[in-house]
Order: structure tokens, then sequence, then C-alpha cells
């Protein structure tokens, strides 16, 4: 008789403790940042030299900034102590510049100015150790922030006396009303501004092939004649698809289909436990090779337009590298969206990836087979603390203020989850290892390069992005033997994507490398290329129809006959799984 084997009950012990501790850490490993600490203490204590710098340095400033304070409380017109960094909005207004206010936020600034020297350019620490401490000694000082407590902000102390005490009431009951949400775990209330089919994702369409992992959509012509290549968007599966198709005025699908371009929307299931195994390589390959399989019979003898976003962006060019490897012709072109090939310099999202994080990331998701919402918005919050924490607590819960809905907003709270294998995949390939650049990522059973990428490629990076950060995304000049066409827009890793024609205050910065240009490193890249106003939908645009070869009749919805029929209406099923 054969025996079953046993259950590796040690793992199994350490999983279900590593995901219990997971649900209260927002999925911060506590060892890897144990591990942080100890590097920069151990070596701080060892570094008198160091140690005598940072006293002297905080005797030094404290005793001008005593001098400072004594002048600026008798004249508010006095010039700041320490000038706040240019993405720092937290004091900007000028009621921060009046006694004692003005002395509370430059005493803060002077606080957090001096950890940030302490924490860094300690000799011998790990570059990622000292980063996380850095990042760590940033999140604990920013609870202390003048601007998150009632008495020491002056915007919330005026709006309690202009309202009699209205504000704060108001700002009472926005936060029960949340903790509220947040105990009994309760959706958002249905009658949002906002719904999904109705002024979201509501381009007229078809959905024309749905598998376990896709719906891909067809959108309805609107002019007479379109441009004879398709063009196919591959979105992130971190997030719903319709952020490209979100209210009428701002949408690139309408925009694309109004430009004569027979558009299709890759939109992907949202997992659960069932698909817990679900690889990178079942979303290449139910996932783009299918959808260009679809469109190769819809619209036959015709060569498509790839486009992808983020981490769809990623897996567009894996798609595009597999294909040139096998020398298959199919694509006429790749349009990357904020998209990394190289993840060396991948940001502040580098700060949670190392073996450490990964593995109890793993266990995390072990525990479910999946990784939720909740799970993932973690990093995404703690990176941007100020916007996504502390500036929604104070104008919500201080000044009283009823929460504002825009339509990237209902988006962002309209997130989805990732299958454990995938997640761990993408996350230990590229973050980790970065394989995709190194030449050592495999689809099949062979590597890829993406040196065999011959198709031109159009490549969008944004200023601000905190995801994909532009000069790691610049990096694609480096890794492809083919024509690059760079833009820098304003913006960040949504909004500077979401960037329609007439969208206020928006510029961009357009270059062109061939593939005998030498390289010009990207901060020279900065300087030689002007500012543009506008919009960079309109040169992608313009782009797409020069690298298209004629205008022909629009194609019918999907092809019956070669087995892919209209079956639902537009935007799917997917887009609503919750």
């Amino acid at each position: 008789m054969t025996r079953m084997p046993l259950p590796d009950i040690k793992n199994s012990i350490d999983r279900v403790i590593h995901a219990i501790e997971g649900r209260y850490t927002q999925g911060l490993s506590p060892a890897s940042l144990t591990l942080a600490y100890l590097d920069w203490l151990t070596h701080t204590t060892h570094s008198p030299g160091k140690i005598n710098e940072m006293l002297e340095n905080m005797l030094r400033k404290a005793s001008a900034f005593g001098l400072w304070a004594a002048r600026a409380s008798l004249d508010s017109e006095a010039p700041p102590f320490i000038t706040p960094l240019p993405g720092d909005r937290r004091f900007r207004d000028v009621a921060w510049k009046r006694f004692p206010y003005n002395i509370m936020s430059q005493s803060f600034l002077l606080q957090e100015q001096w950890w940030h020297y302490a924490t860094t350019g300690i000799p011998g620490v790990a570059k990622h150790h000292e980063n996380v401490v850095s990042f760590a000694a940033r999140q604990w000082l920013d609870l202390f922030s003048p601007t998150n407590y009632p008495a020491t902000n002056p915007l919330v102390v005026e709006k309690a006396v202009q309202t009699g005490g209205q504000s704060l009431v108001k700002g009472l009951q926005n936060l029960l009303e949340d903790m509220q949400h947040n105990l009994l775990e309760e959706a958002d209330p249905e009658n949002q501004p906002f719904a999904t089919g109705k002024n979201l994702a509501a381009t007229p369409g078809k959905v024309v092939f749905r598998n376990r992992l896709i719906e891909l959509i067809q959108y309805s012509p609107t002019t007479d004649k379109v441009a004879a290549e398709p063009v196919l968007i591959t979105p992130a599966w971190i997030m719903k698809y319709y952020i490209l198709d979100l209210s009428e005025h701002n949408s690139m699908v309408r925009y694309l289909v109004d430009k004569g371009h027979t558009v299709f929307m890759i939109s992907w299931h949202n997992p659960d436990a069932h698909d817990r195994d679900m690889g990178m390589g079942d979303y290449l390959r139910r996932g783009v090779m299918d959808a260009l399989k679809v469109i190769n019979a819809v619209i036959p003898e015709r060569k498509v337009h790839l486009v992808g976003y983020c981490l769809g962006g990623t897996l567009a060019t894996i798609a595009a590298a597999a294909m040139a490897r096998d020398n298959d012709d199919r694509l006429q072109s790749l349009t990357l969206f904020t998209a990394q090939t190289d993840f060396t310099e991948a940001g502040e999202l580098m700060l949670f990836i190392d073996e450490s994080q990964l593995s109890y990331m793993e266990d995390m998701m072990w525990d479910k087979g999946y990784l939720d919402t909740q799970q993932m918005a973690g990093a995404f919050t703690l990176l941007r603390s100020y916007d996504l924490i502390w500036s929604r607590m104070v104008s919500e819960y201080l000044l009283g203020e009823s929460p504002r809905m825009n339509d990237l907003m209902a988006w962002n709270a309209d997130s989805t989850r990732m299958p454990y294998r995938m997640h761990s995949e993408y996350l230990r390939r590229l973050f980790l290892n970065n394989d995709l650049a190194s030449g050592r990522f495999r689809v099949g059973d062979r590597p890829i390069s993406l040196r065999d990428i011959r198709v031109p490629v159009f490549c969008v990076a944004t200023q601000t992005d905190h995801v994909a950060p532009w000069r790691s995304v610049y990096k694609v000049h480096d890794l492809m033997n083919t024509e690059v066409t760079f833009i820098l827009t304003s913006g960040g890793h949504n909004a500077g994507i979401v960037s329609e024609p007439g969208h206020p205050r928006r510029h961009y910065q357009l270059g062109v490398q061939t593939a005998e240009d030498k390289h010009i490193p990207a901060d020279d890249w900065v300087m030689r290329h002007e500012s543009r106003e506008g919009s960079w939908w309109e040169p992608w645009a313009d782009w797409l129809s020069k690298h298209s070869t004629t205008q022909v009749t629009p194609p019918a919805i999907g092809n019956s006959d070669a087995g892919y029929p209209a079956i639902a209406p537009a935007p799917g099923t997917y887009v609503f799984e919750r």
C-alpha cells in the first residue's frame, strides 16, 4: 500500500505565523526591518567620528535655530531657517509663517533634516538597509508633524473658530463612520457619483473572447475609415483596466477610436484562491498571446500595435521579445506606458524587495492563495503616506471636509488581487533578480533578449512617478536595438498617463533615438530636449498613424465564423469582479 506523504508541518506552522503577523504589519517583514536597523546601529556605534560629527551638527544647528526663532517670533517675514523640499506641501499656506506656527514647522523640518543626516552616509551600511532605515525614520517622524494635530495646525484652529467648532464635530463624525465601515468591512456606499459601465468604462464595444484569465473587448468604430493595423492594450493586472477608459472626456480608448483606430483591450480576471498556481507564463500565454490570436482571426493578415501599461507594459515587452526570438512578425509596433524593463533602480518600491521580505510575503499569500487588496495597498500607502494617510486625516477628521471623489479616485479604489505564484514569480524574477534586463528571463524553455526586438518603440515616462521612476524607464534605450521614441511627461504614474488634450498644466519632452545613435545619459537627455505644452497623446496618435500602413473600412465586431462572436457588451463581466 502506498503511503500518502506527510504534510510539511514545520513550514506550515511558520507560514501560518507569518500570515497572521502580516495582517498587522501591512505585509512588512519584521526580520527585514530588524536586519536593516541592526546594520545601521552596529556600524553607527562603531563609527565614533561619525557620531561626533552628528553631535556637532546637532549643537551647531540648534544654536543657529535658537537665534532664528528669537527673530522669527517678532518678524513673521523672516526668511525660513529651512526651505522645504520641492514636493513638500505641508507648510505652504501663509498661516504657517505666523508665530508660533512658524517655529513649530521649522523645528519639525530641522528634526527631519538631522535624522536624514543621521541615517545616511554611515560607512559600511548596505545601501538597501540605509534606504530602509531612512525611510522608516521619515515614516516615524511624519506621525509627529504639527500638521496632524488640532492645536498645532493653524488651518484647523482657524476653521474651528470660524465654524464655532462644527468643523471638529463633523470631523469626528467622519472618523466614526470610517471606523464603522472598517470594523464591519462594509463596502463603499452604492450612491457614489461614478459607476463602472455608466460614466466609467463606458466606451461602446463588445467582449469577443473570454477565458479563465481575460476578457477581450473590441470597441465600436466612430469613423468611416480606420488604420489598417489594430491596437491591443495590455493594462496592468494590479488594477482594473479602465484607467484608460475613464470618463468620456479623458478616456484614452475613446480618443483612439475617434482618431480612427480599431482598439482591443484586455480586461483581467480578478483572481481568487482557485487561481493560486497561475504564473507569469499563464499571463503571457492566456493573456497577450491569446488576445493576439483572436485579433488575428477577427482582422486577418494585419499586424498589431501592441500597447502596455505599467506591469502590462513589462508583459508586452516580454511578449515582443519572445515573438522576435521565435521569428513571429505579427507586431507592427510596441508602446510602453511607465513600464520598466530594468529593475535595478525601481524607486522606493525596492524598499520592500529583498529575500526576507519576499519570503514573508509568499507566506502571507500562501494562506489565501493570492495577495489581497489590503495587503497590496500597504506598501503603496506607506510610499505616499502624506497623500494617502496624513493629508486625508487632516482634511476629513480635523477640518471636517467631506471626502472628494473624482473618476481617477473611483478607479483607484477598485483594486484587484494577484495570484500567489504569479506575484511571487514577477517579484523574484523581475525586481529581485532583474532577469529580464540580464537576459536570463525564460519564456518556454529558452531565455529571451530585448535586443531581438526590431519593431519601433514608443515609451512614456512621468516626472513624479513613485512606482516606475522615469530614469528607470529610460533604461529601455540601453536594452533595445531599435528606434525608440521617448516621452517624459508631467504628472505621476497614473495622472501623467491620463493626460488628455486640453488638460491644464500639462507638458512633455520628446526625443527619438535610432539603433545607430550613441548613448545619452538620462539627465543629459532632459537638458537637450525642450519642454512642449500640451498632451503627449497627440504626438503618440501621430506616431501611430505614421507607423500604420493605410486606411481601411472598419472591421466587424468579432468573427463568428472563426469562433469569436460578440458575447457581451463592454465593459464585460470581469471588471465587476470583487
